[in-house]
């Protein structure tokens, strides 16, 4: 047993100062990544807390407001248009209980005229469009804005008609595939390999069981970003409803696994950017750049702005 401890613990206090290392100074082992783009500044559906979500108005006032990445999802009409929505089903967004795959486009209703922020509950947005918007549309409105697009049904028609529009605007290194899925997100980077990607849930999970056991360091990554709730925002701004996350243990827990400083700073140093959501008030915006966060993702465009504003000034 000595003689097993004589080699074993050295072996292992050399791994581990060899990964704490590597951790510190991760470009001996990996070349920093080059996006296209660096936001800080993010919107979450367009900046929902002020406008009518994902609508033009919407995006509009967000890029109105400063904001350098605004941040969406997708679903096709019956007749094969993208159209920009987060829900596929319309009750909570409109009211009648219909989807989106059933409908043409000319047949999509309006938003209520008032929309609950999901994020923030008990706040609601009003504004003048309340119009279903095309991606398309957005695409020729704003040709050099940086966009991440959530695609949450493994429906390959509609990723292929998002890949090609991408490319037709030639849009392949500003916009970025987003799922929480692993087997759509391998549909997504399988049709257009050329776009920058985010983490998916299992692979969020795997990052930090290798940062864990210290094998970060020395593990490529095909990611450009990692997009992550701020888990203190749960349970007070956001109710989610899986009941497991609305026990305070589990957040608790959650917030010190997930929101390691060390963590995101090795991100950021390799070229992943980090953007935590969703941060709607100055609390949360500060916290989620004290642990690391390279980027914010906010229903409340001017409130970053204004927050960025004054401490860029102070700095």
């Amino acid at each position: 047993m000595s003689s097993f401890l004589y080699f074993i613990l050295p072996a292992l206090g050399g791994y581990t100062l060899t990964s704490v290392y590597l951790l510190k100074n991760p470009l001996i082992l990996h070349r920093r990544k080059r996006t296209a783009f660096y936001c800080t500044h993010i919107s979450h559906r367009g900046g929902c807390g002020e406008r009518i979500e994902s609508t033009m108005g919407a995006f509009t006032h967000a890029v109105e407001q400063g904001t350098e990445m605004l941040e969406l999802d997708c679903h096709l009409t019956q007749d094969g248009h993208v159209v920009v929505s987060h829900d596929e089903n319309l009750l909570r967004q409109t009211g009648q209980d219909v989807t989106i795959s059933s409908l043409k486009l000319q047949d999509l209703p309006l938003y209520k005229d008032r929309l609950e922020v999901t994020f923030y509950a008990g706040r609601y947005s009003s504004g003048e469009d309340r119009k279903f918007a095309l991606l398309e549309d957005l695409f020729r409105k704003f040709p050099k804005m940086p966009v991440s697009i959530e695609i949450k049904e493994n429906n390959r028609q509609l990723i292929e008609k998002v890949s090609d529009l991408v490319k037709h605007y030639n849009r392949e290194e500003i916009t970025v595939w987003a799922t929480v899925n692993s087997r759509i997100m391998k549909e997504c980077h399988t049709m257009n390999s050329s776009m920058p990607y985010s983490f998916t849930v299992s692979r969020g999970v795997l990052l930090l069981l290798l940062f864990y056991s210290g094998l970060l360091p020395f593990v490529p990554l095909g990611e450009s970003l990692l997009q992550f709730y701020l888990p203190r925002i749960i349970n007070r701004t956001f109710i989610p409803k899986k009941r497991i996350l609305r026990n305070r243990l589990i957040i608790y827990l959650l917030q010190k696994v997930t929101m390691r400083n060390s963590l995101f700073k090795h991100l950021a140093a390799r070229g992943i950017q980090v953007h935590l959501f969703v941060c709607n008030k100055d609390e949360d915006i500060k916290a989620a750049f004290e642990v690391g966060a390279t980027g914010v993702m906010t229903d409340y465009p001017t409130l970053l702005s204004s927050y960025l504003c004054r401490n860029q000034s102070q700095d």
